[in-house]
């Protein structure tokens, strides 16, 4: 199978918060690039880069060998693909599409064996590493699909991918992603509920996160969340509406495979009451403020940089 490279034409359709960043970077690396967004001027800043701008994902599939998604969730990755000017209907044989939004499993499936009927190969390949992985080009995927199409995209990939690891079939990526969803809110609880233990005892909140960083305790989520709870910063980086997405997704692939994910479900909980309380859209360690709540604490003012 012949690589895509710098001389393929590319597509890129979902450039928001994390798509932008990884559009920039192919750009950045001489790509040609073909670009649609619902809202125009979304696609402004990245025609002045050197992207052409389509009119509808079916005129990016008929621009493009090679189509990345980067959107919110499967309903609008199956209308881009299937919906009313979809990418489906323009692209040709032998195209390849890759999804890095984060969607179920058997989406992904489903998605795949109805492009394949066309002659079109889907790789699932969720990412990991935020904003600013995908603006610093550095971002981790975990790709589903024949392993030679893997092969073929690593080039293009690269562009914003500093590590890119074929995990199984279609569908794969996406379980990988929804395991590390699982993992990094279960690591988040831990950390909120020693915050909460901390402060009920009265304890200096800081001292307590120096301290633990200094044993077997210390994790991303103590070093890097615990300092955005010390500083009550919850910009977005990752948004708590997402997160709890993910991990409802990753509830429903558990559930469908019988296994029952405790940790992932007190944590989806916490989400949910965070953002059912108007804090959708603030960063997803404002989890530990929630936990902070349901010990009987006060929660802290409204936070510094917050949306």
């Amino acid at each position: 199978m012949t690589p895509f490279g710098k001389d393929s034409r590319i597509g890129f359709i979902g450039l928001g918060v994390m798509g932008g960043g990884m559009a920039h970077n192919l750009l950045r690396k001489g790509h040609e690039l073909h670009v649609y967004a619902r809202r125009a001027e979304a696609c402004d800043a990245f025609v002045q880069a050197g992207a052409q701008r389509e009119a509808t994902p079916a005129d990016v599939g008929r621009a493009s060998e090679l189509v990345i998604l980067c959107l919110s969730d499967d309903d609008a990755v199956e209308a881009v693909l299937f919906g009313p000017d979809g990418l489906a209907s323009g692209l040709s044989a032998g195209a390849c599409v890759i999804d890095t939004s984060t969607i179920s499993a058997s989406s992904a499936r489903i998605f795949g064996k109805r492009l394949a009927e066309a002659g079109v190969t889907l790789l699932d390949a969720p990412v990991s590493g935020g904003q600013q992985g995908a603006e610093a080009g550095t971002l981790a995927a975990m790709v589903g699909g024949p392993a030679e199409q893997v092969e073929a995209c690593r080039e293009v990939m690269s562009a914003f991918c500093k590590g890119i690891t074929h995990v199984g079939e279609l569908g794969a990526g996406q379980t990988v992603k929804a395991c590390n969803q699982v993992a990094v809110a279960g690591a988040l609880l831990g950390v909120a509920d020693a915050f909460a233990l901390a402060l009920a005892q009265g304890v200096d909140a800081k001292v307590m996160r120096d301290v633990l960083l200094g044993g077997t305790a210390r994790s991303f989520a103590l070093e890097k969340h615990g300092q955005r709870v010390l500083d009550g910063d919850f910009q977005p980086g990752f948004r708590a509406r997402l997160m709890r997405k993910d991990l409802r997704i990753a509830l429903q692939t558990g559930r469908d495979a019988g296994a029952r994910l405790s940790g992932a479900a007190a944590a989806e909980r916490l989400l949910d009451a965070l953002c059912e309380g108007g804090r959708a859209d603030w960063d997803w360690s404002a989890m530990a403020l929630q936990a902070q709540a349901e010990a009987g604490l006060p929660i802290p003012g409204t936070p510094k940089k917050a949306n």
